[in-house]
């Protein structure tokens, strides 16, 4: 019995979740729970506990995680100094005169901010906010409207600059170090922040371009869905092109560019990025107090998040490796049927339903750490593996009825949708992950070619 505790660490905390209580304190809370039980009936080690304060000190000093506010500040400063509405209005001027022209730029823009954030919630919102209403005003019908938003909402999970890139290349990177020692390989090359950035691109490319085609070819076959908007004259879109299009195009290639070229690291790009993103809202005259204040206080509310659950999940997963939690996990992938292909789909399948009631702050500190270094020990290719868990996380969080992306539109989409149609625009975009999935499981070197080009991986 003593050897599933930890399979019944996991239940509990699944359970407590669903729950509604903290996050982080849910996971800091079941762990020590279960850690005073062992202790009593001798069946944990607490002198465990004496490695927490290392372990915690090591994830404070992290310079990778400081990324994670800047980069979360250049997003939440395009949103609200109005950076971003300007942007899509503008891109349809100029793109206009064909149909789908506005589906193709709430996808574009929406791609940017969501890998700009990075974080699910805020680029749906920020997007229903933003292009709904346009889309809806421009007779675009409620189904393909609803499932382009929440689409591109999720894009923040694979491309770049990501957070949650960012946490993801950062736990993958202990887990394929640990993977490495097990196998006794001591001089292990560390996977960067970077390089997940670079292994990010095709596929998340692959499905913009997908998405983009997707809409054109719903405008073509079904006009109207994505009626043709009005064309600006040529001078004005040279205007619009030099003064609210490039930019922001400029400055978002500039933070991203300096990463994949080794130029400055993820903390110091985003610095630029968050500086650059207060030149513009400057340029612009919409860098008030207001909104310096609101986007310093949604940045200090999201960041403190990520790091309290960062905590939690250090505790957790201390105690779950106490209680041998490591072993059995490995124990049972060795022992199932169709090797490391069978062990990945069991993780992809339990990953896909977590993201029903976890977002992917919360997987990547609890469920990674448990199964990366198993599957990384058994010769899985850490980068194809993180790009494959945010698409996988993508999917989920957009597959009715749980996912976030819906809940988080539902919220602000006008009383006049129903939620039907929100449930029914987004089945084609998850038909399109899930060949992009298969896609990248049958052809790991899209993901891995341009790494392996670039930096001799």
């Amino acid at each position: 019995m003593v050897e599933f505790i930890p399979l019944l660490m996991f239940a509990v905390i699944c359970l407590v979740l669903l729950a509604g209580f903290p996050v982080a304190f849910s996971l800091a809370g079941t762990a020590l729970f279960f850690a005073a039980l062992g202790s009593v009936y001798g069946t944990f080690d607490s002198s465990l506990f004496r490695t927490i304060p290392i372990r915690l000190y090591g994830d404070m000093t992290n310079t990778n995680l400081v990324a994670i506010p800047l980069f979360i500040f250049m997003g939440i400063l395009f949103e609200k100094s109005n950076l971003a509405e300007d942007l899509l209005s503008n891109m349809a001027d100029v793109l206009g005169g064909f149909r789908g022209s506005l589906g193709i730029c709430v996808i574009l823009v929406g791609a940017m901010i969501a890998a700009s954030t990075g974080i699910v919630g805020a680029t749906v919102i920020a997007m229903g906010l933003i292009s709904l209403p346009l889309m809806l005003e421009r007779n675009y019908d409620q189904s393909l409207a609803t499932g382009i938003i929440c689409a591109t909402g999720t894009l923040g999970q694979i491309i770049p600059p990501s957070i949650a890139l960012v946490l993801l290349g950062d736990v993958l990177s202990a887990a394929y170090q640990q993977s490495q020692l097990s196998l006794g390989i001591f001089s292990a090359r560390t996977i960067s922040v970077g390089d997940l950035f670079m292994g990010a691109i095709v596929p998340g490319a692959i499905l913009v371009l997908a998405y983009g085609a997707y809409v054109l070819l719903k405008a073509y076959f079904q006009p109207s869905t994505a009626p043709a908007q009005k064309v600006g004259t040529l001078n004005n879109k040279w205007k619009i092109i030099l003064t609210s299009l490039l930019p922001p195009l400029v400055l978002i290639a500039a933070v991203l560019g300096s990463i994949l070229m080794g130029i400055a690291t993820p903390t110091e790009a985003a610095g630029v990025g968050a500086l650059g993103a207060m030149g513009l809202a400057l340029s612009k005259g919409s860098l008030n107090k207001e909104n310096l204040t609101a986007a310093v206080q949604s940045t200090t509310e999201i960041t403190a998040m990520v790091f309290m659950i960062l905590l939690g999940s250090s505790i957790f997963s201390l105690v779950f490796r106490g209680f041998g939690g490591d072993d059995l996990v490995a124990s049972i992938f060795t022992q199932m049927p169709g090797g490391v292909f069978g062990s990945l789909l069991i993780v992809m399948i339990i990953i896909f339903l977590l993201g029903f009631i976890l977002d992917f702050i919360q997987i990547t500190f609890v469920v990674v750490p448990i199964v990366g270094p198993v599957l990384l020990a058994m010769g899985v290719d850490p980068l194809w593996l993180g790009i494959m868990i945010a698409i996988n996380l993508q999917t989920s969080f957009l597959t009715p009825p749980f996912g976030f992306a819906l809940f988080y539109l539902r919220g602000v989409a006008p009383d006049h949708v129903p939620t039907g149609a929100i449930y029914r625009g987004v089945i084609p975009f998850i038909i399109i992950q899930i060949l992009v999935l298969c896609c990248l499981a049958a052809f790991p070197s899209l993901v891995t070619a341009l790494p392996n080009a670039v930096y001799g991986l």
